[in-house]
């Protein structure tokens, strides 16, 4: 019986994968930059890409995929800053988005008019790192109250992540956290994972965080 559900999970992934790589496609085609953001509850997802909308939505065009196990509360928090649709879906308690979900999403998107895409995952650190969305990369968020050895308690999540934002930095002087030795975690399972330091509250590190986007909306278009 063990071995049937792993041949099961197999085919499962393998469809998902199959489903990923015509999101890749479809989004490559559009020249849409795709970033799927994970992270444990909590972390400051929903509060970064407010930050990011207020910031960016009158240079770029920006599209929100949002995923909740249950509620739409964080779509209804982005819609507040965009004119834009903003897709939630609501698991209805699976621990993770799907291709299939993105695949479905993209379709109310007007992709002609995107200039970038992100998906903000559901707020889980196992679940999501095991599953492709067709995203150009994932970016895993990481707050300095969640202590700094989360890396080594989650190395899938970071090793399939591209970029790591450190979140909540204002809170640094009243935690017991130690940014290098977190980064140094991280690298340990993770080697050219790329560090953002940012505070949402009080606007820190946010410039840099800015900047890459537009850099990769720039070298999308070529």
């Amino acid at each position: 019986m063990a071995v049937r559900t792993i041949e099961v999970r197999e085919r499962v992934m393998a469809k998902n994968d199959e489903l990923a790589a015509g999101v890749r496609a479809v989004l490559a085609e559009h020249r849409i930059p795709a970033f799927n953001l994970v992270s444990g509850p909590g972390s400051g997802k929903t509060t970064l890409l407010e930050r990011t909308l207020a910031a960016l939505g009158s240079e770029m065009r920006i599209a929100v995929v949002t995923g909740d196990v249950q509620t739409q509360n964080d779509a209804d928090r982005l819609a507040a800053h965009t004119e834009r649709l903003v897709q939630a879906v609501v698991t209805g308690g699976a621990c993770h988005l799907d291709a299939r979900q993105i695949q479905s999403a993209l379709e109310a998107i007007d992709l002609g008019d995107t200039d970038l895409l992100f998906v903000e995952n559901v707020g889980n650190l196992v679940c999501p790192a095991s599953w492709d969305l067709g995203e150009r990369a994932k970016i895993v968020l990481f707050s300095v109250t969640e202590g700094e050895d989360k890396p080594a308690k989650y190395p899938k999540m970071f090793r399939e992540s591209a970029y790591c934002v450190l979140t909540k930095m204002d809170l640094l002087p009243y935690v017991p956290f130690d940014v290098a030795r977190a980064e140094w975690e991280a690298r340990a399972v993770s080697p050219d994972i790329e560090f953002f330091h940012t505070s949402a509250r009080t606007g820190e590190g946010l410039d840099a965080w800015l900047d890459f986007l537009r850099e990769q909306v720039r070298e999308s278009r070529g």
